[in-house]
């Protein structure tokens, strides 16, 4: 136990390297400005250093990992996010719903220029805080995230420290769930219960989604809770659960077709059609996943909502561009032959080869065991993220969550590397707004060689 004395005589390394880092996310939660490129850096790949020389070092104290996985989240608690503004909108998301308006219904722009209410702490500060981009789309945070934004707003004080409160906690007490179903999960897989600290100690997701406040970590709990669900043959309740994961974010979506052989007692290479009594069981859970969805939805709906929320949506392929990967390469290709940026034709086209490859890996490898279905939904999720116009950092707390389960290490690789892409947030502050493609160039040769070593030429590694 902690309180035992042997604790600081035989685990003098873990300790130091608890405190340590306490003191790296001290430094990065309140005293880091993002401008410091050279700061933010250093403190990133030094935290990388000692989470893993901690995990190391711990052994089989998983109290001890608990403790100090919690700890280190707990130092974020009354910071301002540093690196991203989104929270700005997710605390006026909920207060326009306890103000009694629909947040689907209207963009921030539109709510300003009919005046401040009456009953919307910070509304000016909160506009101001989220930047013209937020401001002047409509909300795409599904149901469930919007909840969660109603419930920080119900933290004692009026103020948005009390709101980012509230927001963090819900974030951390997701990564607890998290941690126990994760760790369950393992277990009955038969799989080592320390993989899961490369997910609770990894510097990425301490920083990215409790520090930034990001919803990933509730969206990702949902997911393996239901992917849990799903191994112990409560499919039903499965479902239910993996709803509520796309009622966070719509991500999940993407899985679903890979889950067409999961109910097949046996693989047939000969069929391409599961039996009736697992194909009606496939159904049923399509079913139920949709209906929880759309009822989780109906307090928001109205034709409106939908012409709304589509618009939002679609700009994510159209119009909207970030730390892309494939999505640059053919895009220079298009400024090479038309003279003009072709992301309107582009962002048409790479979904599209997005959709096939889901395809392929759903109907053609039969996903009949959790890690052939984990590992399909992270070769398929990765290469999503490949041809995406947008990939922001917190994208990748679902690949780093769930590689825990497959063979592959290299989505721990690329949260290592992701921390290049944030020098092109620090650039778009400048004049020109633009990307520096030679970093962007560089994470990504990182990413690419760590992803074809594995996938492509050796398979597998040791674990």
């Amino acid at each position: 136990m902690l309180l035992n004395p042997s604790l600081f005589k035989y685990h003098k390394t873990p300790l130091l390297c608890i405190l340590v880092s306490v003191i790296l996310y001290v430094s990065f939660a309140y005293h880091l400005i993002r401008t410091e490129a050279t700061k933010l850096i250093l403190l990133y790949l030094s935290l990388f250093v000692f989470a893993y020389i901690l995990k190391k070092s711990a052994g089989f104290n998983f109290s001890l990992l608990v403790v100090a996985s919690i700890l280190l989240r707990l130092v974020f608690l009354f910071a301002i996010p540093n690196l991203s503004q989104d929270f700005y909108r997710f605390i006026w998301d909920g207060q326009m719903i306890i103000s009694g308006f629909n947040p689907y219904l209207t963009t921030p722009d539109f709510q300003m220029e009919m005046g401040i209410i009456s009953n919307f702490p910070n509304q000016l500060e909160l506009y101001n805080g989220m930047g013209q981009l937020s401001a002047s789309h409509f909300t795409n945070y599904p149901p469930i995230n919007q909840l969660c934004f109603v419930i920080a707003n119900l933290f004692p004080g009026k103020s948005i420290i009390s709101s980012v409160v509230g927001l963090r906690l819900i974030i951390i007490a997701a990564d607890i769930g998290i941690l126990y179903f994760g760790k369950k999960l393992l277990e009955a897989l038969k799989l080592s219960s320390s993989r899961i600290w490369w997910y609770m100690l990894n510097p990425f997701i301490i920083i990215e989604l409790t520090g930034n406040l990001h919803f990933e970590s509730v969206m990702i709990f949902f997911l393996i809770w239901s992917l849990y669900l799903l191994h112990s043959g409560k499919w039903k309740l499965a479902a239910i659960i993996f709803a509520c994961s796309i009622s966070v974010k719509l991500i999940p979506l993407l899985f679903l077709p890979i889950f067409y052989w999961w109910f097949s007692p046996k693989e047939n290479r000969n069929k391409w059609i599961p039996e009736r009594s697992t194909l009606l069981k496939l159904i049923g859970f399509y079913l139920i996943v949709l209906a929880t969805t759309v009822l989780l939805f109906i307090p928001f709906f109205s034709m409106e909502f939908i012409n709304n929320y589509a618009e939002t949506v679609g700009l994510w392929f159209n119009d909207f561009e970030f730390n892309a990967s494939i999505y640059y390469i053919v895009r220079e290709i298009g400024y090479f032959i038309t003279g003009y940026n072709e992301i309107a034709i582009i962002g048409k086209i790479l979904p599209a080869i997005s959709l096939v490859i889901i395809l392929w890996f759903s109907l053609l490898r039969k996903n009949t065991t959790l890690h052939k279905l984990t590992t399909s939904i992270v070769i398929v999720f990765t290469c999503y993220l490949f041809l995406s116009t947008t990939v922001h950092p917190w994208y990748l707390g679902t690949l780093v969550a769930l590689c825990i389960f497959t063979n592959y290490r290299f989505p721990l690789v690329w949260s290592f590397a992701i921390i290049l892409s944030y020098l092109a947030y620090l650039s778009i502050g400048t004049a020109d707004k633009s990307e520096n493609l030679w970093i962007i160039g560089l994470e990504y040769a990182i990413v690419f060689s760590a992803f074809i070593w594995e996938v492509i030429l050796r398979k597998k590694i040791s674990v």
